[in-house]
């Protein structure tokens, strides 16, 4: 996992802004979800096109934490990344066309396809049968028409979010924006993110603390779920 504390200057930014560090001291686990951001195949393997390595560090972590947040009620909510494609050209055009080198594309794009062997979820990840699996189209799975993540919540009461996955800095970062702006109290989960570098993940924390949401250990979010009790 990543070794790294948000900076103390940033800390006291933020506390002065806002008279306190922490946003939540107290969830509801009937109104909280864990919501899992591209922890699968394409993203874990070695060797992927997009492999980030540190995210296969957290899994053990990810699972302690769900073992532990199911047996509160908290409802757990994978998102996986998929792209359709049909010759050759992607429905996400603004991004493989610009962002991604043509030696690449061909290999990422299969491997974000519908049914592909990058769709699965990591292996090593202990999934339930109460569990939920979406998948999303863009980074945020919040964004209009990316995953069916919003409509799904709503309809269960839940108002909280608790954001984990790969990468801390894209597809983590661009759901916890887009969580806290449709009023979802929003927090990352420092110690369930993974990024490329150190670097990258304490940036999208910082970015998120002072912004978007709280950020949590695994231990300090099961706290906050107990103290509700």
């Amino acid at each position: 996992m990543h070794d790294i504390a948000i900076r103390p200057e940033i800390v006291e930014r933020v506390v002065t802004r806002r008279g306190r560090l922490r946003l939540f001291e107290r969830l509801d686990p009937a109104r909280t979800a864990a919501v899992y951001i591209d922890m699968q195949v394409t993203f874990l393997a070695p060797g992927a096109p997009v492999e980030v390595p540190t995210a296969r560090a957290i899994v053990p972590q990810i699972n302690a934490l769900n073992a532990r947040l199911r047996a509160l009620g908290v409802g757990i909510y994978w998102i996986a990344h998929a792209n359709t494609s049909r010759d050759g050209a992607s429905d996400w055009p603004g991004f493989f066309d610009h962002f991604v080198a043509d030696e690449a594309r061909e290999r990422t794009m299969a491997g974000l396809s519908p049914n592909a062997e990058g769709q699965q979820l990591w292996p090593e990840l202990e999934v339930a049968d109460e569990d939920t699996v979406l998948f999303k189209n863009r980074y945020s799975a919040l964004i209009a028409g990316s995953s069916s993540l919003e409509t799904m919540v709503r309809g269960r009461g839940i108002d909280t979010l608790l954001i984990g996955g790969t990468k801390t800095d894209v597809c983590c970062e661009s759901t916890a924006r887009d969580a806290m702006m449709l009023d979802f109290k929003t927090v990352m989960l420092s110690d369930c993110c993974a990024a490329l570098t150190d670097e990258e993940h304490r940036n999208a924390l910082e970015t998120v603390i002072q912004q978007f949401g709280d950020v949590m250990t695994a231990g300090e979010a099961l706290a906050a779920l107990d103290r509700a009790g």
